[in-house]
């Protein structure tokens, strides 16, 4: 490609988080402008977000049909692709509606709301022959990736067992009915789903676990909780796994357990080794091998790139000066990027290129939510893991 990806963003108005980190990150490796966008359900702050963003004032929209709309007028000079960033209720439609029109996409997690729409989206992206992303910004960690490969190349052995968590504390207070904004739509669900706490957070454990390990969860035993009075999702959710080589798994994931900030981390115990990743301090890989002391991998040194051209490619500064949470989000974006400008120049994209969640694991993601809401309303012990 000889210019930019052109990005349109649905969602990320003024107050979004989210919204915020995907343009930070779009925009980190000079691969893409931001160009168009519907930015918030409310026209007037849809407007104020364009201004912000130095955005054509005549492709700031009051909604995201009338963005389609529009930008398909533009023929050649419409955008290239849309980040969809809304709440997890608006993701499907939006998502169904820029794919029918012709137009590739990144979207947030979870997918959908219900497993039946993401088993609908996947069709609607196999038959658009558009690209889809998935943003579960972990796998772009660089030592996430270096993990996937120790484990894909045989080093680490049999997976036995996968221990995986995410506890947070930030809702261990009822801050939904105080209208602080991330916090409503988490815990609303209309505009949540079936899940809180597990939908949010959980789904990343899952990713993340079957990312490394290449393993899929077979069944799941699942306790949810809903720790805070009157709130209508779980905010606590702790999970036995059962993976389909025969391996064993915990998961366990919280949003009341006070201290706790963003302590997502997973151990990979193998018959040779084990691994272990905290994403708090993710420039360091733990291998423990059966004999001999714990090695410390760090990231941005040869060896790492030597064993795992993905976490080279993943990794922008020398070792030493810490690399993070932006950039994992930016590294998934400039796989996407890379991705989709070898396709837009008919040219097919390398393995490391393709290298970002796309709409299968999204299916995956909200198997896994529909299952553990299911086993945890079951009186039954374990639940099978729906064929997807």
């Amino acid at each position: 490609m000889k210019r930019k990806l052109r990005m349109g963003m649905i969602g990320g108005g003024p107050g979004a988080f989210i919204g915020e980190v995907h343009r930070k990150a779009a925009r980190m490796d000079g691969k893409i402008d931001i160009v168009a966008g519907a930015f918030d359900i409310n026209p007037e702050k849809s407007r104020q977000m364009g201004e912000e963003l130095c955005v054509d004032p005549s492709r700031t929209y009051n909604t995201y049909k009338e963005m389609i709309e529009k930008e398909l007028k533009l023929g050649d000079k419409k955008v290239d692709f849309v980040s969809v960033t809304t709440p997890n209720n608006w993701h499907y439609p939006i998502a169904k509606d820029f794919l029918e029109a012709g137009f590739n996409v990144m979207c947030e997690k979870p997918m959908t709301m219900t497993l039946d729409e993401a088993k609908d989206l996947q069709k609607i992206v196999e038959k658009s022959g558009k690209v889809f992303g998935l943003m579960h910004n972990y796998t772009g960690y660089p030592m996430v990736k270096l993990a996937r490969d120790l484990v894909k190349q045989g080093d680490i052995g049999e997976i036995y067992k996968i221990v995986v968590q995410y506890p947070q504390g930030w809702l261990i207070k009822p801050i939904e009915r105080d209208g602080q904004q991330q916090a409503a739509w988490r815990t609303d669900p209309k505009q949540s789903g079936a899940a809180g706490c597990i939908g949010d957070i959980g789904t990343h454990c899952e990713n993340l676990a079957e990312y490394i390990s290449g393993l899929k969860i077979s069944e799941i035993c699942a306790d949810l909780t809903t720790f805070v009075k009157g709130r209508l999702l779980d905010d606590d959710g702790n999970c036995l796994l059962r993976f389909n080589n025969g391996a064993k798994g915990l998961l366990h994931c919280s949003q009341i357990s006070i201290g706790e900030e963003n302590n997502l981390a997973i151990w990979v115990y193998g018959s040779k080794m084990s691994l272990e990743w905290h994403q708090e301090n993710p420039n360091y890989l733990y291998v423990k091998p059966m004999v001999g002391p714990t090695q410390v991998w760090k990231r941005g040194n040869p060896y790492v790139g030597e064993k795992s051209p993905a976490a080279a490619r993943a990794t922008r500064i020398p070792s030493g000066h810490p690399e993070a949470f932006l950039e994992a989000f930016a590294n998934n974006y400039c796989n996407f990027a890379d991705t989709l400008s070898k396709i837009l120049d008919k040219q097919k994209p390398s393995d490391i290129e393709n290298d970002f969640p796309k709409v299968t694991d999204g299916v995956r993601g909200m198997a896994f939510i529909e299952t553990v809401v299911k086993s945890s309303n079951s009186t039954e012990k374990w639940v099978k893991f729906p064929k997807v």
